[in-house]
């Protein structure tokens, strides 16, 4: 199966999806929402339902790079986030670690690249190891893009970029009125992607909750109830379906959904 859209015919249609191949979104970001939920309704530690939480970004990932989606974000662990109780910001720093090395097969074995998206400062050496490891390991690889947002915040993310144009401008190698949409876009974390076509969010929540405040500029939103540990195959296929699905107009009328 082709990695790319647009490598196919425009109406052919999906082989899993039975959609246009042109009606896949590009680019998935997703807000795994729901993990402490999930293990509170049962009664477990918070903990265990960010361990049961990684069966689906497991999934998820192999499903989308099937799919032929070009890039996946994934929302792991926001600059807020460092508010959590120390033992289990300890947890998911250790879980980050294991998962970072566990993972490298099913890396090799679907072809992901790996990027990281946010800032290293405070997280654990381990995790920044594990985490610089996996990124050499998969730097050549041609298939879906996997950017782990950890320790990530879109308006941190902003102001890094800011602050890097000001300082090319100071130092007198970009000129003031050169700085547009595309410099800003360049000086980004997610620098050489595909803005979101798609922002799931699951366990409910209808909020951004600082997330690629710059590249969801256009991007479909879509809640669903399910906490993450629940979210499977069939939860993403009926995302990617109600997206391609809608209208998608940026401003203009647009022609009518097919």
């Amino acid at each position: 199966m082709s990695t790319t859209p647009s490598a196919h015919p425009e109406n052919e249609l999906h082989p899993v999806l039975g959609i246009p191949w042109r009606k896949l979104p590009r680019h998935i970001a997703i807000i795994m929402d729901g993990n402490g939920r999930w293990a509170t309704r049962q009664g477990k530690p918070r903990l265990e339902g960010h361990a049961a939480g990684s069966n689906s970004v497991r999934g998820t990932i192999i499903e989308c790079s099937r799919l032929g989606i070009e890039c996946l974000t994934l929302y792991s662990f926001s600059t807020e986030n460092w508010k959590r109780p120390q033992a289990e910001i300890n947890g998911l720093m250790h879980l980050y670690a294991y998962y970072l090395r566990e993972e490298r097969q099913t890396i090799i074995d679907h072809n992901i690249r790996v990027r990281h998206l946010g800032s290293e400062d405070r997280l654990p050496a381990q995790v920044i190891d594990q985490l610089h490891q996996t990124i050499e390991l998969s730097k050549n690889h041609t298939g879906l893009t996997l950017c782990l947002a950890l320790n990530y915040s879109g308006r941190s993310e902003i102001v890094r970029a800011v602050q890097h144009l000001a300082g090319k401008v100071k130092e007198g190698s970009l000129a003031l009125d050169a700085i547009d949409e595309a410099a800003i876009d360049a000086a980004l974390d997610t620098a050489g992607l595909p803005d979101p076509d798609l922002l799931i969010r699951t366990a409910g929540e209808n909020r951004i909750s600082n997330f690629l405040l710059w590249q969801i500029s256009y991007a479909e939103l879509y809640v669903t109830d399910a906490y993450w540990p629940d979210f499977d195959t069939t939860q993403l296929h009926a995302a990617i379906k109600s997206f391609a699905a809608r209208n998608r107009r940026f401003g203009g009328i647009g022609p009518k959904a097919l």
